[in-house]
């Protein structure tokens, strides 16, 4: 006669069911840019292990996880920002945008294919060189949130 109800809240933002899903499988995110960075697609691939590996209690697998996550790093470009009264650009944007295909082998509704970007703006006086470690180290894990949010914690 009487009927209950649960709710669940979990703090790191994971809406998974860990009965029917134990892993997800990451595979390498190659840099197919027409600009490469080459510490790029490691990095990435590693921020995505690593969010799901700290946030959730899912094994992190190369291949056949209850999810799937692929795709490619397809953007690396600068673009001129901010031009000063000397006609030069004062600052830089750096953006990085990437494919992702998701796929959950328990939900298919759930799969979809996405792009996914972020910049970063530095001082045109400094050279990439000096600080694109920085800022792509930002935006890697700016990506990766984005991508864990959409994938299980689905904000």
């Amino acid at each position: 006669m009487l009927q209950g109800c649960a709710i669940s809240y979990k703090f790191n933002g994971a809406s998974i069911d860990y009965q029917t899903t134990k892993s997800i499988a990451i595979a390498d995110f190659p840099n197919q840019a027409a600009l490469v960075y080459p510490p790029l697609s490691s990095n990435l691939t590693e921020a995505l292990r690593d969010i799901y590996s700290r946030q959730t209690r899912l094994e992190v697998t190369r291949k056949g996880g209850d999810l799937e996550l692929e795709g490619e790093i397809t953007g690396y470009q600068l673009t001129a920002m901010a031009i000063s009264a000397d006609s030069y650009a004062a600052e830089t944007k750096l953006t990085i945008t990437v494919r992702v295909r998701f796929t959950n082998n328990n939900a298919p509704e759930d799969d979809f294919e996405k792009t996914y970007s972020a910049y970063q703006t530095f001082d045109s006086n400094k050279l990439l060189t000096d600080v694109q470690d920085e800022l792509c180290a930002v935006m890697v894990q700016e990506i990766a949130e984005s991508i864990y949010n959409d994938t299980v914690a689905r904000w």
